[in-house]
């Protein structure tokens, strides 16, 4: 098995050369442009130049043994696979052809001493896991699509820009940096043909000494998506997952839309009641198109979740993705959509909420439904390997976004689309909202911790340069402590990000009411800039600021229960 073996690499080199030229004490002549500052003082000496040409380029087709490239120019060559890596003002452009090889993936080596004493923090490949933070040197550690460098004084970044052809991860060690890119189809070698593929664009921003982490990471994070698609107006509202987990009716929707119609501002962007999964073949729901119409006339936004790939009940098995992507051979059928009557299906789910005039449309589990395996067991590799597409002539990462542009001309323009489980880096400029985390809890408060604090805190530089930001909600039930609760729902309102109650029935006393009714005036201006402070020491900072007149304000948020964190599985 592919994913069971170590990659021969190419002879690492023991002796580092031209460190004065390449290295990361020193910037190479030519990319001083990357400088938004031009006092040398308000720049570090340990950026490296990612943007030339590699020290080494290393290719992988089905027979795993590593094939490398020869240099010339900009090319890199080597039996019929051409990389081409080429040097723009501020990017490299990496395409690939290769027509009768069947590519797996690229190794791309630069090489550049590294201080031992640096903070990395990446991105995810979907949803964060509560697994994000500022993290020292871990060589053997997958960076997927981006990753910062804090050297103690200055944070510098480097990356691929959204859209790419290939599912990108980088490596950070003492000697240097590797970008790796995934161009598999499934678990099997993409077959080109004649085509060349725009495999991804490398940039790089260097820091300045007067900026903080996070305001270097919300400027890299511009760079790396100079387009975003954003809702007009803000989202907020809510969602009855965490309070009904599927078990939820018609009325149950009525009712929340009553709630948060009487909590919203009486001006400004009106508030969705969002139908999450269990609405489907059920009884409790007699009419969706009917649901719809009666939450608009109550005077909130109707919205809905679906899983477009979901193949429940489908008899022809030629349309379905196969089984052995799943590494414990799951039975979720899901749609291959490769194939023009499965897409068409996939589709459906997406056309009938638009015609059913649901104004916001969470699609959900599409990264699941497609390579297997959840964000945080990917690693190194996205997919397993073995299965494939049925069009075997597509990258994995255009499958998914060609899916993703599809989704968006079905929903139309009118329609704000939100991303749940889905490849960030792939959905921005396409979906106006993402949830970027794990699931928090309604019945445990720890998850919520862990997976609803980190994900606000670390991915919050994607906030308006990806996306809007949805953090996942804030459930309103009797099993967590309100004052946690409370401290949440301010949190996220206090950043800008989507602000989304889950509330229980009964749970909604004078002193929630009027907690929601605070934050949701907050989320109807967008928030109050709240970033996190000491995010550099810890994965659910406590500390936070925002502006305030001239000078700014802070607020510290207690997270842990009595009795501290639960050491074992949230």
């Amino acid at each position: 098995m592919e994913d069971q073996q170590a990659f021969p690499l190419p002879t690492r080199r023991t002796i580092l050369r031209n460190l004065g030229a390449a290295g990361i004490v020193g910037i190479a002549a030519g990319h001083t442009h990357l400088a938004e500052a031009s006092s040398p003082e308000k720049t570090s000496s340990r950026f490296f130049p990612l943007l030339r040409q590699p020290d080494t380029a290393t290719a992988f087709a089905e027979e795993l043994s590593p094939i490398s490239l020869d240099r010339s120019g900009s090319s890199w060559t080597g039996r019929d696979i051409s990389l081409v890596c080429g040097q723009k003002e501020t990017s490299l452009e990496l395409t690939l052809t290769a027509p009768t090889t069947p590519m797996v993936r690229l190794h791309l080596r630069w090489n550049s001493p590294v201080p031992a004493d640096v903070k990395l923090l990446a991105d995810a490949w979907e949803r964060s896991y509560g697994d994000m933070g500022w993290m020292p040197i871990v060589p053997e550690r997958a960076l997927p699509w981006y990753f910062l460098i804090f050297d103690g004084k200055t944070t510098h970044g480097y990356g691929v820009k959204t859209g790419a052809g290939a599912l990108a991860f980088w490596q950070c060690d003492r000697e240097g940096v590797s970008l790796w890119l995934d161009v598999r189809n499934g678990g099997k070698g993409v077959l080109l043909g004649q085509r060349q593929i725009a495999l991804a664009t490398v940039v790089a921003r260097l820091g300045h000494a007067d900026e903080s982490p996070f305001a270097a990471a919300q400027a890299f994070c511009r760079i790396l998506s100079p387009t975003p698609r954003l809702s007009k107006e803000p989202v907020y509202g809510s969602n009855d997952w965490y309070y009904a987990y599927g078990d939820s009716s018609a009325q149950d929707i009525l009712r929340d839309a009553d709630l948060v119609a009487e909590l919203a501002p009486a001006s400004g962007p009106r508030p969705f009641v969002v139908t999450d999964e269990g609405w489907e073949h059920s009884p409790k729901f007699p009419s969706m198109p009917g649901l719809a119409a009666e939450i608009v006339r109550k005077g909130v936004r109707p919205g809905i979740w679906v899983r477009p790939l979901r193949a429940r009940g489908e008899k022809d098995a030629s349309l379905l993705l196969p089984a052995s992507r799943f590494k414990d051979h799951s039975t979720d059928l899901a749609y291959d959509p490769t194939i023009p009557e499965a897409r068409r299906k996939t589709l459906e789910t997406i056309r009938l909420a638009a015609e059913w005039k649901y104004e916001l449309v969470k699609h959900d589990f599409s990264t699941y439904d497609l390579l297997g395996q959840w964000g945080n067991d990917m690693g190194a590799s996205p997919t397993v390997h073995g299965w494939s597409f049925h069009d075997r002539s597509q990258t994995n990462a255009e499958i998914i976004r060609d899916l993703y542009e599809d989704i968006r001309k079905v929903a139309g323009d009118q329609t704000i689309l939100v991303g749940c489980n889905v490849v960030g880096h792939l959905s921005a400029g396409i979906f106006e909202l993402q949830r970027t985390g794990d699931d928090v809890s309604g019945k445990a408060w720890e998850r919520t911790r862990r997976m609803g604090v980190n994900t606000l805190a670390f991915r919050l530089p994607q906030h308006t340069t990806f996306f809007a930001m949805d953090p996942d909600c804030i459930p309103i039930t009797e099993a967590i402590p309100w004052t946690l609760t409370e401290r949440w729902l301010d949190a996220v309102a206090a950043a800008g990000a989507s602000v989304v109650i889950s509330p229980r029935a009964g749970t909604m006393g004078a002193p929630q009411k009027e907690a929601v009714r605070r934050a949701f005036a907050i989320a109807a201006k967008a928030g109050t800039g709240a970033t996190p402070i000491d995010w550099l020491n810890s994965r659910t900072p406590e500390e936070w600021t925002q502006p305030k007149g001239a000078g700014s304000a802070s607020a510290r948020y207690e997270w842990l229960e009595a009795g501290g964190a639960s050491p074992f599985p949230a």
